[in-house]
């Protein structure tokens, strides 16, 4: 007697070769079109009306070309603004911070030579990132004869490229580089000394000044 035949299930035909790689191929494409649509989302959204609504950062300064406009909050109670000290020569330093000793005794430099400065036709201003309730203080207890400025969101310290990384204590921090400028009375700047060190500076600013 002859054993019963079993029957077999036929099997699933394989799919060919190049069309699992053409559905491979589809969904790698959709995938790049999916990140490419998010990354043209994302700058659209980055170069829409938002953005281009945002002030622009002023250009750096640059010796022989005028500084551009701007105004800070001043002691004494109103804002500084450049446009109106033209028609005399200015001296404009950055320093790090007010009660500082370097920063006092650089004040006082200036505050020594302001008569002369005055002779020279040149008119002084201190710009630093403390509060203007800050500058009051210091001004007030020093008697500096000039306004100091307060440029708390670094916008003009960054125009003039004067915040740098410093070092101390093994920490990195950004802060203002000591650092003058001096334009003339048509708010050009003819002169910038980087890296200051106090000592003899104010006198140095001051014979640029009589010579200008």
């Amino acid at each position: 007697m002859s054993s019963p035949r079993t029957t077999r299930t036929p099997r699933t035909p394989r799919t060919p070769p190049t069309a699992r790689n053409a559905r491979a191929g589809e969904h790698i494409t959709k995938a790049r079109q999916g990140r490419g649509a998010r990354r043209t989302a994302s700058r659209a959204a980055a170069t829409g009306p938002a953005a281009s609504s945002r002030p622009k950062a002023p250009a750096t300064v640059a010796l022989g070309t005028a500084v551009a406009d701007f105004s800070l909050p001043a002691t004494g109670g109103s804002d500084w603004q450049l446009s109106q000290a033209r028609g005399r020569k200015l001296v404009i330093y950055f320093y790090p911070r007010d009660n500082t000793p370097g920063c006092t005794l650089e004040g006082r430099d200036f505050a020594a030579l302001a008569p002369r400065f005055a002779a020279a036709g040149t008119d002084i201003v201190g710009i630093s990132r403390d509060s203007l309730a800050s500058h009051e203080k210091f001004r007030d207890k020093m008697g500096f004869p000039f306004a100091l400025l307060s440029d708390a969101d670094e916008t003009i310290c960054r125009q003039f490229d004067v915040i740098r990384l410093k070092h101390l204590y093994g920490r990195s921090f950004p802060g203002v580089e000591r650092s003058t400028f001096l334009l003339d009375s048509h708010g050009v700047l003819r002169r910038e000394w980087r890296k200051v060190q106090v000592s003899g500076h104010a006198q140095a600013v001051l014979a640029a000044a009589e010579s200008l």
